[in-house]
């Protein structure tokens, strides 16, 4: 298995934001030790360590932690594209070799179209020029706006994260349905992740099923499962759990099993594996 999108944090770092002590379940650090205790008995090979503090200290740190933790096989960083020094900020963490892609807080922009905005270009060009992916963290709002900004950088990698938090709570399958497969269609790759903490504590994983069929009929071998660890935890789910059920939800088995546990993130994050399955 290779985990698609995990995240580990200090609460001591310098700006730190979230999670808060509202977050009771998982106001605490997370390391590597965590998530290999979380993830015992399961094939875990690898993993993409994602962003959750919007700093560039934050980034810098989780470089630093892949650095010397082989578990991690890629990293997912964070930058202010709208900074003057983007492009060159952009330059500096295309050398480490860890580091494959950058993800904007999208979900916290109050502007909707934030990204559509010419003054991001050089940056959106520079990760292109650097040969960096585009994490899309987004909700159902976002979709129309990034079929926009698809069109408009059509070589850029771009993957959806938490298949854009459609509204499970309430059961909610349309826009959303139509929306995504438009994405689905442009080529846009798309993480089984996150929606455990999209429903209420009181609805149970097997509700997910349509959102989740509806994912793997659209994007297919484009689609990559994620843990969104240790956020997963506040849906009242363990690691292993998750796993089950997304397997269970998912209906798929041999060939395209590997490919949404393993292939399809190795594939869009450029994680080459050993034959013991090791991150060379």
């Amino acid at each position: 298995m290779i985990d698609a999108h995990q995240h580990f944090w200090d609460l001591a770092n310098p700006g730190h934001e979230w999670p808060t002590e509202a977050e009771s379940a998982i106001h605490r650090n997370f390391a590597p030790a965590d998530l290999r205790l979380a993830a015992e008995g399961l094939a875990l090979e690898a993993t993409v360590l994602v962003q959750s503090q919007p700093t560039d200290r934050d980034t810098d740190w989780m470089l630093e932690l892949a650095g010397r933790t082989p578990l991690v096989a890629a990293v997912v960083g964070w930058i202010d594209l709208a900074s003057a020094g983007a492009v060159e900020r952009i330059a500096a963490l295309a050398r480490h070799p860890k580091l494959r892609g950058l993800r904007p807080m999208l979900q916290s922009i109050p502007d909707t179209d934030w990204l559509l905005d010419e003054h991001l270009e050089p940056a959106i060009a520079a990760m292109q020029d650097h040969g960096l992916r585009f994490d899309a963290l987004i909700q159902p709002r976002h979709l129309p706006m990034l079929a926009r900004f698809a069109d408009r950088w059509p070589d850029l990698p771009i993957v959806i994260d938490h298949a854009a938090k459609p509204r499970a709570a309430a059961g909610e399958l349309d826009p959303w349905r139509e929306e995504i497969a438009a994405l689905a269609a442009r080529g846009l790759w798309c993480k089984l992740s996150g929606l455990r903490t999209e429903q209420a504590l009181t609805q149970s994983a097997s509700e997910l099923r349509p959102y989740v069929a509806w994912l793997v009929e659209h994007f297919g071998e484009r689609l990559m499962w994620g843990s969104d660890w240790p956020v997963l935890l506040m849906s009242g789910d363990s690691y292993s759990e998750w796993v089950a059920a997304a397997r269970e939800l998912a209906g798929v088995a041999d060939a395209r099993r590997d490919r949404l546990f393993r292939g399809a993130a190795a594939e869009f994050y450029g994680i080459e594996l050993s034959d013991a399955g090791v991150p060379s």
